[in-house]
């Protein structure tokens, strides 16, 4: 995981800086982000029920291997002066495709690598979350720092090496017997003999009658909307405009990630007796809206990096109440279905995050659309907990009044596995 997930942010920074120095246009930038995030989404929300059946190593170490392959494409052609901008299109589609059932089966071999280690599942779950706040700490400070030195084509090499050392990881160094197909592992009547619709359809209808869940994934697909715009299109246009450069990307999401690591750590240890939904909406409120705002007002660097510090603290304690909400609520045998379909809800509006930012910077410039995004955060985060279902949040049996399933089974346990994580 911290190897394909530091590639994965290396390419955050290193991709749509070669697409902005090699073509100029903003509005391509955006569109290269939406080709690569749309079939993540569509990928990911699709193929729970098919790594229950593949198994999760062999799907793992498959997309991987898969995704290495396309991002050594992009600059190998590049040099040979034969990539076109469709073609680019083409091969960033691939790299979503392949990376959303590949993040997919990672986190569903978490509990099993667990049992097999002989590690409490809560203790595991909190550290594949510290591992992926790491490798967002760490990918951005590697990719802005190697761009600057090397550019961004080499850095697509290191990005295509990151995955393809992850595929070796998973193919060649588990135990053997870990991450096949879990025949037996769902208890309900006939899941041998049950179809693919028929199981995908089971996760659907769980995650449709559950409020609160419900509720959650569709604000998380609004902030992970801006959230998208800001980091694929309105930071690296305000840091080419503000002279600052892409080693301020990779600082900026350093400092934020770090401070991420640190809330994710206090919030490991005291956020099972804080108030969820005053956690919960407090780190929104931190992580927000303030970055916005500070780019739009043109603030030095040193309190750019103070308010992204902050609001990465603040983030950190988000993540580990949607875990433990997340597993509460829902029966060990759906987990996988339910958290798939859940997690492409919350990212469903990623694609169009980048593309929506790419146009409107270029009809309406940066400043604009950093303070009309940044009112958007503010009034999503905070007006959305006004719903009566989120009181179901401090109910730490999962069993509210406004949605909660008091009959399913929940399989034993309140695991603190990250939930959709905004990208913020």
């Amino acid at each position: 995981m911290a190897v394909s997930l530091t590639g994965t942010r290396v390419s955050i920074v290193a991709l749509p800086w070669f697409v902005l120095v090699t073509t100029g246009s903003a509005t391509r930038m955006g569109l290269v982000a939406f080709c690569e995030m749309a079939p993540y989404v569509v990928a990911k929300v699709l193929t729970g029920p098919l790594v229950d059946r593949t198994g999760p190593r062999a799907v793992s170490w498959t997309a991987d291997l898969v995704s290495a392959g396309a991002a050594a494409a992009i600059p190998l052609l590049h040099a040979s002066d034969l990539l076109s901008f469709p073609l680019l299109l083409l091969l960033v589609a691939l790299i979503g495709s392949a990376r959303g059932p590949g993040d997919l089966a990672k986190e569903v071999m978490v509990p099993e690598a667990a049992g097999r280690g002989r590690v409490p599942l809560e203790r595991a779950a909190g550290l594949s979350g510290v591992v992926e706040r790491l490798a967002f700490t760490v990918g951005p400070a590697v990719g802005g720092s190697l761009v600057v030195l090397l550019g961004p084509v080499t850095v697509l090499m290191v990005n295509a090496g990151c995955f393809a050392l992850g595929s070796a990881v998973v193919a060649l160094s588990l135990p053997r017997g870990m991450g096949n197909a879990a025949g037996g592992a769902d208890p309900q009547a006939g899941a041998a003999e049950r179809g693919y619709w028929q199981r995908f359809g089971e996760g659907f209808t769980f995650l449709r009658g559950d409020l609160l869940l419900l509720t959650v994934g569709v604000m998380l697909a609004v902030t992970n909307f801006l959230d998208a715009a800001f980091i694929t299109v309105l930071l690296p246009v305000w840091a080419e405009e503000s002279g600052n450069g892409p080693a301020a990307i990779g600082v900026i999401g350093s400092v934020q990630g770090a401070a991420a690591v640190g809330g994710s750590l206090v919030a490991a240890v005291a956020a099972d007796r804080l108030p969820r939904r005053v956690v919960f909406f407090t780190g929104f409120l931190l992580a927000g809206a303030p970055r916005f705002l500070v780019l739009a007002f043109d603030a030095p660097l040193g309190a750019a990096l103070a308010v992204f510090a902050l609001g990465g603290f603040g983030a950190g304690f988000i993540n580990p109440v949607l875990g433990a909400v997340f597993y509460e609520r829902v029966p060990r045998p759906l987990l996988g279905r339910v958290k798939a379909l859940s997690t492409s809800l919350a990212w469903a509006g990623i694609p169009l995050g980048g593309l929506a930012a790419g146009a409107a910077v270029a009809s309406a410039g940066l400043v604009p659309v950093l303070l009309a995004g940044g009112a958007a955060y503010f009034l999503t985060t905070t007006s959305t907990g006004l719903r009566p279902e989120w009181r179901d949040m401090d109910h730490k049996d999962g069993r509210g009044a406004a949605g909660g399933h008091p009959t399913a089974d929940r399989g034993g346990g309140t695991s603190r596995e990250s939930a959709p994580r905004p990208r913020s």
